[in-house]
C-alpha cells in the first residue's frame, strides 16, 4: 500500500512541475510577443493611422506639406504674373496705336483713327469707320543734323511754320513775320534763299535757316520769281519730314490773325486751304455736263472741286506725304509746269491704266478761317455778319498788288480800321 501511494505521489509531483513549466513558457512567449507586437496581431488600418508617429515621420510629412504650399504659392504668383504680362502687352499695343496719334489735338480724329494690327470684323451698319491717318516716319537726324538742332529749339510739339524767301519778297516777308509775332506764334522759321534775307532775319530776331550750298537750288532761290521759288519748297520740305516734323508751309503773302495750330485736325497727310470762294467750289459739287446731241443721255454728271492752294498747307511726316513731295519735285525738274497744278494732280488723280495714283489722305481747310483774298474782297468785306468773323489767316493769293492789300488786312483786323479794305476793287485791275 505504501509503495502504491509513493508512485501516485511521484506522478502528482511530476504533473505539477509540467504545468508550472508550461505556465512559465507561456508567460515568456507572451512577454516576447508583447515586446515584438505591442499593438497586437490584428491592428486595423485606422488604428495604424491613429497611432503616434515617430519624429522622423513627422519631419518628412511636415516638409512635404511645406513644399506643397510653396508650389501652390508659386503657381498662384505665376498666374498673377501671366495675367499682368497679358495686361501689359495689351497696354503696349494700345499705346503703340495711340503713339501714331500723338499731338493730334482733335478728339474726333483720335476717336476715328484706329490702327489695327489684326483683321477686324465689320461692325453694325453705320458704325464702320475706315483708317484715316497714316503713321509717321521714324525721325532720321542723320539727314541734316544742323537743321535737326534748329528745329529742336524752334518747333513746338514737333510742328513748325516754314516759309521760303529771297530778297525779292523782303517787304512782304516783314509784314508776314510781324503778324506772326503780333499773334504770339513762337514756332516759325524762314528758309533764307540768299544772304541778304539771312541777315535781315537775324536783325529782326526771326528764326532763320540757310541750307548748305547747292548750285541747283541756289541759282533759282537767289534770283527766281514767286512761282520759281515756290517750286523749290517741295525739295526743301522733304528734310523737315524726314526729321519727323509736321510742317505748315506758308507763302509770305499771308497775314496771320490767329494761331493756325489751334485750328488743325491733323487727321490727314495733307490739310490745305482752298482756292474756292464758296461751299461748292471749296468743298466739291456735282457738276452736270449737258450734251444735247446725246438725246436721252444728254446729261453727264461730273465731280468738281477748286484746287488746293500750294502756298498754304499742313503736311504730316508720313510716307505718302514724302512720296507726294518726291513726285512733285521730279515732275517740276522735267516739266515746264506750275507747281500748284502738279500739287493738285498728284493729290487727286486716281490710279488708272498706266498710272498709279498717290494713296494720301487729304482735308480741305475751313475757307472762312483759312481765307483767300477772293473770299475776303468779293464777299466777306461786303457782308455785315461775315465781317465780324476773325479768320486765322488771310492769303493774298488772288491779287498781284499783294503788299498794299496785306497792309490793309493788317489794319482792318489787327488795328481795327473799319474802312481799310474799302478802296480796293474786288479783283485786279491788271489784265
Amino acid at each position: 500500500m505504501a509503495g502504491i501511494r509513493r508512485e501516485k505521489g511521484n506522478q502528482s509531483s511530476m504533473r505539477g512541475s509540467r504545468i508550472a513549466a508550461a505556465i512559465g513558457i507561456g508567460v515568456l512567449v507572451g512577454c516576447i510577443f508583447a515586446f515584438l507586437f505591442p499593438s497586437g496581431f490584428f491592428t486595423s488600418n485606422s488604428d495604424a493611422q491613429n497611432r503616434p508617429l515617430s519624429k522622423s515621420n513627422i519631419q518628412v510629412d511636415s516638409s512635404s506639406c511645406e513644399s506643397t504650399e510653396k508650389i501652390n504659392l508659386l503657381k498662384a504668383d505665376l498666374m498673377r504674373l501671366s495675367d499682368k504680362n497679358a495686361e501689359l502687352k495689351k497696354q503696349v499695343r494700345e499705346l503703340n496705336e495711340k503713339v501714331r496719334l500723338t499731338e493730334q489735338g482733335k478728339d474726333n480724329a483720335r476717336e476715328q483713327v484706329q490702327v489695327l494690327s489684326e483683321p477686324q470684323k465689320a461692325g453694325p451698319f453705320g458704325t464702320v469707320k475706315s483708317l484715316r491717318t497714316n503713321p509717321t516716319v521714324a525721325p532720321d537726324e542723320s539727314v541734316n543734323p544742323r537743321l535737326a538742332k534748329i528745329l529742336a529749339e524752334v518747333a513746338v510739339k514737333k510742328e513748325i511754320i516754314v516759309a521760303l524767301a529771297n530778297s525779292n519778297v523782303k517787304t512782304m516777308l516783314e509784314v508776314w513775320f510781324t503778324s506772326i509775332k503780333k499773334v504770339g506764334i513762337p514756332n516759325f522759321l524762314v528758309v533764307a534763299l540768299d544772304d541778304a534775307i539771312l541777315d535781315f532775319c537775324k536783325e529782326n530776331s526771326v528764326p532763320v535757316y540757310q541750307r548748305d550750298r547747292d548750285e541747283a537750288i541756289d541759282s533759282v532761290g537767289k534770283t527766281g520769281g514767286n512761282h520759281a521759288v515756290s517750286a523749290l519748297k517741295f525739295r526743301i520740305l522733304r528734310e523737315f519730314l524726314q526729321l519727323g516734323y509736321s510742317v505748315l508751309l506758308s507763302d509770305v503773302d499771308i497775314v496771320y490773325l490767329q494761331n493756325p495750330f489751334d485750328h488743325l485736325y491733323r487727321d490727314s497727310d495733307v490739310e490745305s486751304m482752298s482756292d474756292g470762294h464758296n461751299n461748292m467750289t471749296a468743298y466739291g459739287y456735282n457738276d452736270v455736263f449737258d450734251e444735247p446731241a446725246m438725246g436721252w443721255a444728254r446729261y453727264a454728271h461730273t465731280m468738281r472741286i477748286w484746287v488746293y492752294n500750294s502756298g498754304f498747307f499742313y503736311i504730316r511726316p508720313t510716307i505718302p506725304s514724302i512720296e507726294l513731295l518726291d513726285r512733285i519735285a521730279d515732275r517740276l525738274a522735267h516739266e515746264n509746269a506750275w507747281d500748284q497744278a502738279v500739287f493738285n494732280e498728284e493729290l487727286f488723280f486716281p490710279s488708272h491704266p498706266g498710272y498709279v495714283g498717290l494713296h494720301a489722305a487729304k482735308r480741305t481747310m475751313d475757307m472762312y478761317l483759312f481765307m483767300n483774298s477772293k473770299v475776303l474782297f468779293k464777299a466777306v468785306r461786303k457782308d455785315g455778319n461775315l465781317k465780324k468773323l476773325k479768320p486765322v489767316i488771310v492769303h493774298v493769293n488772288y491779287h498781284p498788288d499783294k503788299l498794299p492789300r496785306m497792309k490793309a488786312v493788317f489794319e482792318f483786323y489787327v488795328n481795327g480800321k473799319q474802312d481799310a479794305l474799302d478802296s480796293f476793287p474786288d479783283g485786279s485791275e491788271w489784265q
